[in-house]
């Protein structure tokens, strides 16, 4: 992927990793189009980054994600770079029947609306040139934390879309996957100072430069990540689910 003199579209782009690869990304020389639910929000972001702009965006909207798509090509014609990067997460219980609006919610933000924007985005970037499209997903998707079973399938079914995508768009849009491990941001409640989540500066260093590999690695993982993105294939599964879900159990138990 190049790195520089592109227009760059990143969905959740006013807080977390978003908002960390919205600066990074502009720093190195790009036009950066931030989009999010909050405009206040977004307003604040690009008041710390002269030169952005950001653009309201309800992921959960059918409607609304084809009109944003229309808006955003017509006034930012050189868009060539898509982050499909926002998402929700929250945790359930399925020992017992229960309310599932919120695991609903997460299929929908998650799964169908990188789905949806993609979609409304693929003739655009086909015709632009150094297009991109970079899904954001989790090493939840390859073994999944229990409290969040909805959140980590939408992240599997997010990782085997992107495979999909990046074969049959092969030649005319790079598609890239970007798995991050649990890193201290406002994803959940307490966790951008949970103890054992690896700081966020940090990752984005190491997300930059191997974005910064030539080529572009089509996963992009950390360090981190790879216990969980390799778990299955090395045989060793079980006793990665049975680690991450006993770590993640005792980080959020320290902070109650």
């Amino acid at each position: 992927m190049k790195q520089s003199g592109n227009t760059i579209l990143i969905t959740g782009g006013a807080s977390g990793i978003g908002k960390e690869l919205a600066a990074r990304f502009h720093a190195l020389g790009n036009a950066v189009i931030v989009a999010g639910r909050r405009q206040s929000a977004l307003d604040a972001v690009v008041a710390e980054h002269p030169g952005m702009v950001g653009y309201a965006l309800d992921l959960a909207d059918k409607d609304a994600v084809t009109a944003f798509a229309a808006t955003v090509t017509a006034a930012h014609p050189g868009v060539n770079i898509l982050v499909n990067n926002a998402g929700i997460m929250g945790f359930e219980d399925l020992a017992r029947s229960g309310d599932s609006t919120e695991a609903e919610a997460a299929v929908t933000t998650n799964l169908l609306g990188p789905i949806r924007l993609t979609n409304a985005l693929t003739d655009h970037l086909a015709s632009q040139p150094d297009a991109a499209i970079i899904n954001v997903t989790s090493g939840l998707a390859f073994v999944p934390l229990l409290a969040a079973p909805t959140y980590s399938a939408t992240k599997a079914a997010l990782h085997s879309y992107t495979v999909s995508l990046r074969e049959v768009l092969k030649g005319k849009i790079e598609v890239i996957e970007l798995a991050p491990p649990a890193v201290q941001t406002g994803l959940t409640p307490g966790q951008s100072t949970r103890p054992g989540y690896m700081p966020l500066d940090d990752f984005m260093t190491e997300v930059m430069a191997l974005f910064a590999q030539t080529p572009t690695p089509p996963e992009i993982l950390v360090e981190r990540v790879r216990f969980l993105r390799f778990a299955e294939r090395e045989g060793r599964f079980d006793a990665t689910l049975t680690a991450l879900n006993d770590f993640a159990t005792k980080a959020r138990e320290g902070q109650s």
